[in-house]
C-alpha cells in the first residue's frame, strides 16, 4: 500500500471507529509526497477493459459510475497520470458535472480471474476532445476516435492493493472460451476416433 493513500483515508473518525472495535487505532506519519504509479500499477492499469469512478455532487452525494472499453483504453501517461477517451453515451453528464465543483474521484480497478483490485485517489478534469485533438489520438484506439466526446485526465494521488480474500473469481465469455478451447479440441478429436469417416 502506498503511505499516501492511509495518510488521506485514515481521518480522526477512521481512526476513532478502529479503536472502538479493535481497542486500538493505526499511527500513519503525514506523507510528503504524493504516491508514483510503479510498473505493476501501470501494467495493471492499463490491462483493464472497465473500472469505477466515483465523484461527489454539488448536494454532497457519492456517484459511482462504470466506465468500459477496449482493453487498454485507460492509459498511464506519466508516474501521476492517467487518463482515457470518455465516449459518447446516455448525455446524462453526471461525473462531468461533478468534476467540474469537485475534482476529487476515487477509481476502482477490478481483476476478478486473478482476484486482484486496485484503488485510486485523484484530481480529474474531464476535456473537450474538439479542443484537444493531439491527446484523442494519443489515448483513443483509431476506430473510436469518431464517438470520442471527452477526455478525462487524472492526477493520481495515491493508490492502495486490496486483500484478495472475498473477491469471487469471474471470468469473460473470451477467457472461459480460452480455458474450454482445449478441452473442446480434445472432445472432437476422441470423438472423431469413436466415429471415424467411412
Amino acid at each position: 500500500m502506498a503511505h499516501k493513500f492511509l495518510d488521506l483515508a485514515f481521518t480522526p473518525e477512521v481512526l476513532a471507529a478502529q479503536q472502538h472495535y479493535y481497542g486500538r487505532s493505526q499511527v500513519i506519519p503525514p506523507a510528503a509526497q504524493d504516491d508514483p504509479l510503479g510498473p505493476d500499477e501501470t501494467t495493471f492499469i492499463q490491462s483493464r477493459d472497465s473500472f469505477y469512478m466515483s465523484s461527489v455532487s454539488e448536494t454532497g452525494w457519492p456517484y459511482l459510475q462504470h466506465r468500459g472499453g477496449p482493453a487498454g483504453f485507460l492509459k498511464v501517461i506519466s508516474p501521476n497520470e492517467i487518463a482515457f477517451a470518455d465516449y459518447k453515451g446516455n448525455r446524462q453528464m453526471l461525473s462531468t458535472g461533478n468534476v467540474a465543483t469537485n475534482d476529487r474521484v476515487c477509481l476502482f480497478l477490478m481483476d476478478y480471474p486473478r482476484r486482484e483490485r486496485l484503488k485510486m485517489l485523484g484530481h480529474a478534469e474531464v476535456l473537450d476532445a474538439r479542443d484537444h485533438p493531439e491527446l484523442v489520438a494519443r489515448i483513443t484506439p483509431p476506430e473510436l476516435i469518431k464517438i470520442t466526446e471527452r477526455v478525462a485526465r487524472i492526477r493520481i494521488v495515491s493508490y492502495d492493493w486490496n486483500c484478495p480474500k472475498y473477491i469471487t473469481p469471474r471470468f469473460t465469455a473470451a477467457e472461459v472460451n480460452e480455458i474450454i478451447s482445449p478441452l473442446k479440441a480434445r472432445i472432437a478429436e476422441l470423438e472423431s476416433q469413436l466415429n471415424p469417416p467411412s
